[in-house]
């Protein structure tokens, strides 16, 4: 299955600077999904550093690579789920990200190839698995991450502080 930018976008809510997926190389609904993620110089995180820098200080930030492999598993969620018209009443949520583990550092001028697969797929909660590679090398690897669809409704200000016993701001 082909996705486009356009589509990408419309699955995905994220915008400029934390959209963290650039393409979908492949993806089966309901299985697994590869993407990529090129890292380049220009990004925000990279515009106060110095001329003269390590590569400990290039490393581009392991919570993003996290963030951008979660990025990645959502496609994959909402495509499994039936996307955005079928889901147009929902939220999505990541509930937790655990067995995280970083090989490597990744540098500008790398592109991050994100490998998930969908282990269970429960209705409105699935759980993934997975790693993400740079020309062939494990950079880092998830044990699990686990996402939920929620009705929106529920997660309103006012009906949250309803459910949370009436504590507001």
């Amino acid at each position: 299955m082909k996705v486009t930018l356009p589509e990408l976008r419309r699955l995905l809510p994220h915008r400029y600077p934390i959209l963290l997926v650039d393409r979908v190389l492949d993806v089966v609904p309901g299985e697994r999904i590869t993407t990529v993620k090129a890292v380049t110089c220009n990004e925000p995180w990279y515009a106060d550093l110095a001329d003269e820098v390590t590569d400990e200080e290039l490393a581009y930030p392991s919570t993003l690579l996290v963030e951008s492999w979660a990025q990645s598993a959502g496609v994959l969620a909402m495509l499994t789920a039936g996307g955005p018209e079928a889901l147009h009443d929902k939220v999505m949520l990541l509930g937790s990200v655990s067995g995280v583990d970083f090989h490597g550092p990744v540098l500008p001028g790398d592109v991050v190839e994100h490998h998930i697969v969908l282990q269970r797929d429960m209705g409105e909660t699935m759980i993934f698995h997975g790693e993400s590679r740079v020309a062939g090398r494990t950079v880092v690897t998830v044990t699990t991450a686990v996402m939920a669809f929620r009705p929106a409704e529920q997660l309103r200000p006012e009906k949250a502080g309803a459910i949370s016993g009436g504590l507001r701001r």
